[in-house]
């Protein structure tokens, strides 16, 4: 479930069709994020989720599978 919304959110926020994207989706690499949409991106987590990203955590998170831990570890 985490991994659906997750996917949603992804394929909004990059305009790239949900069945793109998979675990092993680079966020950076695969969907060309900058700095600043990982921001926004980790914004869009943060509310969705009610979970809070320290900075310090941004820079572990590459891929799909990465953040969707994160998520599932700090719910």
């Amino acid at each position: 479930m985490v991994l659906e919304k997750v996917k949603k959110i992804l394929s909004e926020q990059f305009d790239v069709e949900e069945d793109r994207i998979n675990g092993d989706t680079s966020i950076i690499n695969d969907l060309g994020a900058d700095s600043l949409d990982v921001v926004d991106l980790l914004m869009s987590i943060e509310d969705e989720f009610e979970v809070e990203v320290p900075d310090e955590e941004i820079e572990n998170i590459k891929t799909v599978d990465d953040l969707v831990k994160y998520i599932e570890n700090h719910q």
